[in-house]
């Protein structure tokens, strides 16, 4: 795409964008649950079902050239969170068997009288698997709490959480409720003072912005590629210094060498080709050419998407302050929205959740409603029971589309 912004091009690119049911568009502001599929990432995906439908390893063509788009999958993954070596990659399911998996490794040897931090703000996916393992290991759990006013973790707490018998400290990179952007560096500083790993669940982060783990400093990344343009799947990043010093769970004849023994089985070649297309299609909105390095590339598509997604927050949230009674869960400042992803949470007055998304369902407005498996977020808040109202945004969506809503939502 050309440096200028054309959201007509940018929605072309997307083949659901074009649907329609009964004459009428629909509007997909389902992001945070699973954005729309790339073009690019369906045809690579077809392509590799197509002329490469084999296991890796062998020596025939189909063989060879799927496990050619494996090695560019893993190595443009490394790209896009600028990890030190593709080897650090590793492909499953979804984020959360991925971090089942891997807590099992991390908690072999932990003992009775260890700790671990979990945070208030996170998807269940990286609260539940680390429960587990601290249950079975005698490991006592401590929280990261969150200011129910600001949305914002209380670091303050940190020094008093994080100590010499901590052994992990778990948090998210963005709120799949709040919305809310972390200081994941803070953290991460804090955990690696005492010895601790690290683990960032960046679900939220990924679809919105350039990651970088090396400036993060943590030492595990997850996300889902199907929250970023791609198909179900779930990306792990470990720091090559934390696998050096850990032991896989695999079975025996699987390879020895990283990053394919970390992963859990043979994992879908499809769903890493169609990585690949999300990567690619990232990249392309910046508009840099062959050029420029993937890397630079995918900086650029970022920076792009980024400001096209702050016009639309902006006018989202304008209108959305419009409403009488409204409440928002999470930031909602003009100047807060930097530290913020374009995931919205609120209630109306006098409507339930569930009845205000069955509304706009109707006119093909798509939305959620729920806690969405953030269960401490939606415990703290007092909105476990009924839930609230979330509207998501992507770079794909349209300025036509967040009116279109906010029509709805003020009627």
């Amino acid at each position: 795409m050309s440096s200028s912004w054309s959201i007509d091009a940018v929605r072309a690119a997307f083949p659901a964008l074009a649907l329609q049911d009964d004459g009428v568009a629909r509007a997909y502001l389902d992001a945070p649950a699973g954005t729309q599929m790339a073009g690019r990432s369906i045809d690579r995906m077809v392509r590799l079902m197509t002329t490469a439908c084999a296991n890796d390893g062998g020596v025939f063509r189909t063989s060879v050239e799927g496990e050619a788009t494996m090695f560019e999958a893993h190595r443009a993954c490394a790209a896009l969170l600028n990890a030190a070596s593709f080897e650090e990659i590793v492909f499953g399911l979804n984020t959360t068997s991925l971090l089942f998996h891997v807590s099992r490794i991390l908690a072999r040897d932990w003992r009775a009288g260890d700790e671990i931090v979990l945070s208030r703000m996170d998807h269940d996916a990286n609260v539940a698997p680390w429960l587990a393992v601290a249950e079975e290991r005698g490991v006592a759990v401590r929280w990261l709490d969150f200011d129910t006013e600001t949305f914002r973790y209380d670091y303050d707490s940190l020094d008093a959480l994080i100590g010499p018998r901590t052994r992990l400290v778990a948090c998210n990179h963005a709120s799949n409720l709040l919305g809310t952007i972390n200081d994941v560096k803070r953290i991460a500083e804090a955990a690696r003072a005492v010895g601790a790993v690290s683990v960032v669940d960046g679900v939220q982060s990924a679809p919105h912005m350039l990651t970088d783990v090396q400036a993060l400093g943590c030492d595990l990344f997850v996300f889902s590629p199907y929250k970023v343009f791609g198909p179900h799947a779930g990306v792990l990043w470990m720091r090559g210094e934390l696998m050096d010093r850990l032991t896989p769970l695999k079975v025996r004849p699987s390879p020895q060498q990283a990053p394919w023994m970390w992963a859990p089985g043979t994992p879908s070649f499809e769903a890493q080709a169609g990585v690949l297309g999300a990567i690619e299609h990232i990249a392309w909105l910046g508009g840099l050419g062959s050029e420029a390095t993937l890397r630079e590339q995918l900086a650029a598509g970022w920076r792009a998407s980024q400001a096209w997604e702050g016009t639309l927050m902006r006018r989202f949230l304008a209108g959305l302050k419009a409403i009488p009674g409204m409440r928002l869960y999470g930031l909602g400042g003009d100047n807060e929205l930097a530290d913020r992803v374009p995931t919205f949470s609120f209630t109306l007055p006098g409507r339930q959740a569930s009845e205000v998304v069955s509304d706009l369902a109707s006119h093909n407005v798509f939305a959620w409603a729920g806690s969405f498996y953030a269960h401490e977020i939606a415990q703290r808040l007092g909105v476990a029971e009924n839930g609230v109202v979330r509207v998501g945004l992507a770079h794909y969506t349209s300025k036509a589309e967040v009116d279109r809503a906010l029509a709805l939502l003020s009627a």
